[in-house]
């Protein structure tokens, strides 16, 4: 097996395994960083890129980067449900909580200097997701669980592969990176709903679903003087397949395409070895309408039908900062918060205790630490604060609403709050090995 093959088979296997990541560090269900080093510094980087991982956020930093690879894993514990006051008629009421309180979500990454103006390489990485599950131990008829359709969550997985190029002109680098997606979903009780479908039998409670796709990445690195740093990246939405099982659900036919998003930020080292970053992001949830469009009202078979409802996500904007110290060779101590605005408004809370993905603020820490000359070991921790949005429930057009209504009587209370703790490992390559895997460490 050639170097070719056997890192696309290392990458591969990675992205199969990282189809299980539920949001919680997050910008709706973007993960604010992807490896242990970005973890720490909060989510930013976009213009200072020192590991294989760089690649998921800004391609153009591959150009800065010695012949490396890097394996690392996540473990997610996040709290979420959601809690009524009043006289819900939709809901199940009282203090709802989510199970599922740990997911792992691995990632990967390589690269390798072409020549002394280029470079290539590849990552895998989980990208978020959704991840509820409300058993029946708060009923609502007819069924029990939170919608009366019976055991109720969504488990909306998502992984990408990237594979970049990268050259510099002068101060400038350029990089691209084309990226294939695979999403899966599951949904399970809302069997209620069925008389509001356009196809109740792809509605529910149809098991796991697959959709495939992909976009492409770019990104640049201005290097303005030698201490200071300008940094853009950008994705085309990920263009997917439909959720043929779930078409009575989610608009336009099941429609569900990943969002486009774009970065910029800058780097500062105060010293050589202290550098501070700042970035900020912007994702555009209202260019996929199974996600965007409005939640209300849902009227008779008009969900998974062309323009109908959706889950009411704004576009988000955040803003991240961080700060790495290299403390001596083979050690550095990295720092970060983020801050994100709100996906779901408050007139939207009812269909999205399904999916509670609300973090607001979130500070972060990791270290590395240089075993021998070729490996290092990273670890980050990122602590997302609760946050909680309030709103009161919609109701669906029935006899006695018949363009729907909100509840003046019950209101719905979101809440989220989480920690993240990521490992890894780097190996660097000595100048001029070759080989397809580490021969020493």
């Amino acid at each position: 097996m050639n170097g070719y093959s056997w890192r696309t088979l290392v990458s591969a296997a990675a992205l199969t395994v990282s189809l299980a990541a539920p949001s919680l560090a997050a910008d709706g269900y973007f993960l604010i960083g992807y490896g242990p080093r970005q973890k720490a510094l909060g989510g930013a980087g976009v213009a200072d890129s020192r590991d294989a991982m760089s690649l998921s956020i800004n391609p153009a930093g591959l150009v800065d980067l010695e012949r490396q690879m890097q394996i690392g894993i996540t473990a997610l514990l996040p709290e979420r449900g959601y809690s009524t006051d009043g006289l819900p008629k939709v809901l199940a009421p009282g203090d709802v909580r989510s199970g599922r309180p740990i997911f792992p979500v691995p990632n990967d990454a390589f690269s390798t200097p072409i020549d002394a103006e280029s470079s290539w390489g590849m990552a895998s990485y989980a990208n978020g997701g959704i991840n509820t599950s409300f058993d029946f131990g708060h009923y609502h008829p007819p069924l029990g669980g939170p919608f009366g359709g019976g055991y109720a969550g969504v488990d909306l997985e998502q992984a990408f592969s990237s594979f970049g190029y990268a050259r510099k002109f002068g101060a400038l680098s350029i990089g691209v990176a084309p990226t294939i997606a695979v999403q899966t979903i599951n949904l399970q009780g809302l069997k209620s709903f069925s008389p509001y479908s356009s196809d109740m039998y792809h509605l529910s409670d149809n098991g796991y679903d697959w959709s495939v796709g992909g976009g492409v990445r770019l990104g640049l690195q201005w290097r303005v003087t030698d201490q200071f740093r300008i940094g853009v990246a950008g994705s085309t939405p990920m263009f997917m397949t439909r959720f043929r099982k779930y078409s009575g659900l989610f608009a336009d036919n099941g429609s569900f395409d990943i969002p486009a998003n774009i970065t910029a930020g800058v780097a500062y080292d105060l010293t050589p070895d202290l550098t501070v970053m700042a970035d900020w992001r912007h994702i555009f949830y209202s260019g996929v309408a199974s996600v965007s469009n409005s939640s209300f009202p849902v009227l008779l078979r008009s969900l998974g039908s062309p323009g109908g409802p959706g889950f009411g996500w704004k576009d988000t904007d955040s803003a991240a900062f961080g700060v790495e110290w290299r403390v001596q060779p083979g050690f550095a101590l990295r720092a970060g918060y983020h801050y994100v605005t709100n996906p779901i408004p408050t007139n939207s809370v009812t269909l999205n205790v399904l999916a509670p993905i609300i973090n607001a603020h979130h500070v972060s820490g990791g270290a590395s630490y240089a075993v021998t000359k070729n490996s290092t070991l990273d670890l980050a921790v990122v602590y997302a604060f609760k946050n909680n949005v309030r709103g009161p429930e919609a109701l669906p057009q029935t006899a006695a609403t018949p363009f729907g209504a909100y509840n003046p009587a019950g209101n719905v209370n979101l809440w989220l709050r989480g920690l993240e703790v990521s490992v890894g490992w780097t190996y660097k390559f000595d100048l001029g090995d070759n080989s397809l895997i580490p021969t020493h460490l």
